[in-house]
């Protein structure tokens, strides 16, 4: 058996395994309705016309074939964008979703894909990889773990959605209001 693995990056095309990919981690992590993205809003925010400024996010798709006569299968993803460190004064590199389809699983594509998305933030002198997840996962921070990433049990992740981001942003707009 010649297994095959190609890791590429994705293009318009995949937005349709993309989504599927987005919506499937969703119901692993118990969140299936919350995943609400479009084909729109990935092919405006992940493949911008030209001149229509930058990504917002990259994707990585990984294909996967049991033999040289079986047609690649997509497997799995990873979507990450970049932040910046005001400390380090450098770009960083955040993984939002990492995922691999449990029949794939054991085959070392997670793995991959991580490491593909750590080979480009060394290329683009990146010195963090950072990424989040869920405290219940034990598997995903075991294998986390084993490549020699660290929890930052010190930092705690907040968020403003919905009325909260809405009403937040009316507070800086009365401010601006002489």
């Amino acid at each position: 058996m010649n297994n095959s693995l190609d890791i590429r990056p994705a293009t318009p095309a995949d937005i349709p395994d993309m989504l599927a990919f987005i919506r499937e981690l969703a119901d692993y992590e118990h969140e299936a309705a919350s995943a609400i993205a479009t084909p729109a809003d990935l092919l405006r925010d992940g493949f911008p016309s030209l001149g229509a400024g930058p990504a917002r996010f990259h994707a990585l798709i990984a294909e996967w074939s049991e033999s040289e006569n079986e047609a690649p299968q997509p497997a799995g993803f990873a979507l990450y964008f970049y932040n910046y460190s005001t400390w380090r004064g450098h770009a960083g590199i955040y993984l939002e979703d990492l995922f691999v389809r449990p029949a794939f699983r054991g085959k070392g594509i997670g793995k991959a894909l991580l490491a593909r998305v750590a080979e480009i933030a060394v290329a683009e002198g990146c010195p963090r990889f950072e990424w989040a997840v869920l405290d219940w996962n034990r598997p995903a921070i075991d294998f986390y773990r084993s490549l020699g990433a660290e929890p930052l049990s010190e930092w705690t992740i907040m968020r403003l959605s919905g009325a909260a981001l809405a009403n937040t942003a009316g507070i800086a707009a009365k401010a601006e209001t002489p």
